[in-house]
């Protein structure tokens, strides 16, 4: 009897020692959708809108074109996804990202790999069958670009991350136009350069609100390795050099005069607001010119649009 109650009395403690076990549930569709950065998807969309609007009109009918754009949509997702994956365990060290599918196992790493699979495959399909090859060829190819090539190395390697990797994420507009024409041409190269030039502006700016947690991270961020003043100097130059860029397409006449004043205006609030965070000596103003940064460019390219259409 002494020797069952030793080992109940044991048997009792050791379940008390051992931790409360997590019950899982299965992952649901909000999960996976922020998985797919699907807010900044839907602007990498609207820009291959714009880069299909504005060329040569070839026939192909609203159906197909809108499949290309899903196609571009879903390997986009598929990158971003990839981007959750690799940065999992940088996530968890920083405050803005903890909280993410991966690093709160809402979403295991092999469940995450065979959506990015999938969608990707499914997107692949999409492009081939609806627009050309040369369009799912590229569209693969900044899928890379961003993926592997910015997420695994240059964002871990250099504090010019943004600037180099930035072209994956500018292609969007030319996707959009050679999934119209089969072909490539120099005006989409245009839209191309904004969205690399208005770039590192919009993520300096970030890094700038939130250097601790990239300095947690490891992370070499602008304002990481070079400090925030110099980040400041380089974000108001980039503007300025952003508002020569986005003169362009009136330039060139791919655009008329409501894009020109439509993009003349949000350039100067642009500067404004980059001159003001040189000048401020809080992190409020560089949180603030992030969150223009992305109402300028969804502004300037629905103005391209506008402007195709309207005027």
């Amino acid at each position: 009897m002494a020797n069952s109650l030793s080992h109940n009395t044991a048997t009792v403690s050791t379940s008390l020692n051992k931790p409360p076990l997590v019950e899982r549930h299965a992952p649901n569709i909000s999960d996976y959708l922020e998985l797919c950065k699907i807010k900044v998807v839907a602007l990498l969309v609207l820009t291959a809108l714009v880069g299909l609007a504005l060329a040569p009109d070839m026939g192909r009918g609203y159906f197909v074109q809108l499949l290309s754009l899903l196609g571009i949509g879903l390997l986009s997702s598929s990158a971003a996804v990839i981007n959750h994956i690799v940065d999992s365990k940088i996530d968890a060290k920083m405050t803005r990202t903890k909280n993410r599918p991966l690093v709160r196992k809402a979403v295991s790493r092999r469940q995450a790999l065979i959506f990015s699979a999938g969608i990707g495959a499914l997107g692949f399909c999409l492009l081939v069958f609806a627009a050309n090859w040369l369009t799912a060829q590229m569209t693969l190819f900044a899928l890379v670009g961003y993926a592997f090539v910015y997420t695994m190395f240059l964002k871990r390697a250099t504090p010019q991350n943004i600037v180099i990797g930035g072209l994956a994420g500018a292609m969007p507009p030319l996707l959009g136009w050679i999934s119209e024409t089969g072909e490539l041409a120099a005006q989409p190269w245009i839209l191309v350069m904004i969205i690399f030039t208005w770039t590192p502006p919009h993520f300096w700016a970030l890094a700038i609100h939130r250097k601790a947690d990239y300095a947690k991270a490891k992370i070499p961020m602008l304002p990481v390795t070079h400090g925030i003043d110099f980040t400041k100097t380089c974000i108001l130059l980039y503007s300025l050099l952003l508002t020569v860029v986005c003169f362009l397409p009136f330039l060139i006449h791919m655009s008329g005069y409501l894009y020109l004043f439509v993009a003349t205006l949000i350039n100067v609030i642009f500067i404004y607001k980059a001159a003001a965070l040189k000048l401020s000596e809080t992190s409020y103003a560089a949180l603030d010119l992030f969150k223009y940064s992305i109402l300028h460019l969804t502004l300037l390219f629905i103005a391209l649009f506008a402007d195709k259409f309207l005027m």
